[in-house]
């Protein structure tokens, strides 16, 4: 029998750090089929940077010591993952890969992006909860 339970926040939390750390290796691992030009190194550095840096602040919010501070570091990892998206879409346009190539990486960022922004307007300081 299939069912369906909610995570509790630990889980989650958990999940989400899992899954952005093996987004960065993906982004990594894809950057490394850059060409060797210096276009292709700036390009390999910006995507590395953002790509990595989503999970990295994420986990860094977990940890943080105010709702003030979680707050700011959610909308960084939003902000990262935006940025991956830009970076994937300069890569398809400059024909450096095959969008086919890019697309699961994109479509994560996207999902993560979503996320992000969603955790970051329920937890907006000043906003009162729901219960």
């Amino acid at each position: 029998m299939v069912y369906e339970r909610e995570m509790d926040n630990k889980e989650f939390s958990e999940e989400i750090e899992k899954r952005t750390r093996k987004f960065a290796v993906r982004i990594i691992r894809l950057s490394t089929e850059l060409p060797n030009t210096p276009e292709g190194r700036v390009i390999k550095y910006q995507l590395t940077k953002a790509g990595s840096s989503v999970g990295a602040n994420y986990r860094e919010a977990n940890r943080s010591r105010s709702q003030a501070d979680f707050y700011n570091k959610i909308k960084i990892s939003e902000s990262e993952a935006s940025e991956t998206q830009y970076w994937l879409q300069v890569i398809a346009e400059a024909d450096f890969l095959p969008w086919e190539r890019i697309k699961p990486e994109y479509n994560e960022s996207s999902e993560l992006l979503a996320i992000f922004t969603s955790i970051g307007q329920a937890r907006k300081p000043g906003r009162k909860r729901q219960l």
